[in-house]
């Protein structure tokens, strides 16, 4: 006699009474006619609008620190040195060049406005390495003749009080520059250089290679406040756009402008050449914030 117990078969649909199948296809057709926005994938947040410069606090860098609202325009100062200062009473913010000398670490700001007590803004300041590049120049440009030194030293106290401009800001907050020149970019901003096997002070701006002659033109309306013929930079200009945003232009072939004019972006004003201490044609261009050189690529589009 078989005594195991016979297997016993898993009840299926059709054998559910008729009211039970019923409720099981209704409640089916119920989960496929779920409204479509139920079954839509979460809509995604427009990204927000790009802002120049771009913020990146680093040496060479620059911070955006905001300030709040205000009526009046705040004054930020990094020391003794004041701050470009941009936006409307609904926000203010504060742009920061940090100094490609800066150590990594905490910093700070002082904010002044109307009728409020001086306050404090921290920000940290981070680590970047930048490149390293050795050239061979002629050995008159790295070991200067006491006439050599006697002008570059003339001419490093004219270009400090250059540096030091500082004139009426506009409000805008968008800082958005035009590449002064097309051309190749043929050394970036922080090069670590060496000349003839000795370290000189790292790149403090972006080298375009062009031909000489090429127009150079604005990267965006400014007053031109020191234009001459420098031992190292040779025939540079210089333009102030307000609040300590200076740009420089550097070994050129011709200079269409002198102190006082003003330009327009787009204006041709000089052309590139090879004059000063170069290996080739090229643009130097540099960009400069409270007496700092920063990066001109986060000014520009990438």
């Amino acid at each position: 006699m078989n005594t195991r117990t016979p297997i016993q078969a898993q009840p299926s649909g059709l054998d559910t009474p008729p009211s039970a199948q019923r409720r099981n296809l209704l409640g089916a057709l119920a989960s496929l006619a779920l409204p479509a926005t139920t079954l839509a994938a979460p809509s995604r947040k427009p990204s927000p609008p790009t802002v120049w410069p771009h913020a990146l606090a680093v040496p060479g860098g620059v911070a955006r620190l905001a300030l709040g609202p205000a009526a009046t325009r705040p004054a930020a100062f990094a020391g003794e040195v004041p701050l470009l200062v941009v936006g409307d009473a609904i926000a203010w913010t504060a742009l920061v060049g940090i100094a490609l000398a800066a150590i990594p670490g905490e910093a700070s700001i002082t904010v002044r406005a109307d009728g409020a007590a001086p306050r404090t803004l921290a920000y940290r300041v981070v680590p970047k390495r930048y490149r390293e590049q050795r050239l061979t120049v002629a050995p008159r440009t790295v070991d200067l003749s006491p006439e050599d030194e006697a002008r570059y030293e003339r001419e490093r106290m004219h270009l400090a009080a250059v540096m030091a401009t500082f004139s009426e800001a506009g409000t805008g907050a968008d800082l958005h520059l035009r590449v002064p020149v097309p051309g190749r970019r043929s050394s970036s901003f922080g090069l670590r250089r060496v000349f003839n096997g000795q370290a000189r002070n790292p790149h403090s701006g972006m080298d375009i290679a062009a031909a000489i002659g090429t127009p150079v033109r604005a990267p965006m309306a400014g007053r031109v406040i020191d234009t001459g013929d420098y031992f190292f930079n040779g025939n540079t200009v210089w333009l102030d756009h307000g609040g300590g945003f200076i740009t420089m232009y550097c070994h050129l072939s011709a200079i269409d402008v002198a102190a006082g004019d003003q330009v327009q972006a787009g204006d041709r004003f000089c052309a590139v050449g090879a004059t000063g201490r170069v290996t080739g044609p090229h643009l130097h261009w540099g960009v400069m914030l409270n007496r700092s050189m920063v990066d001109p690529a986060l000014f520009i589009d990438a």
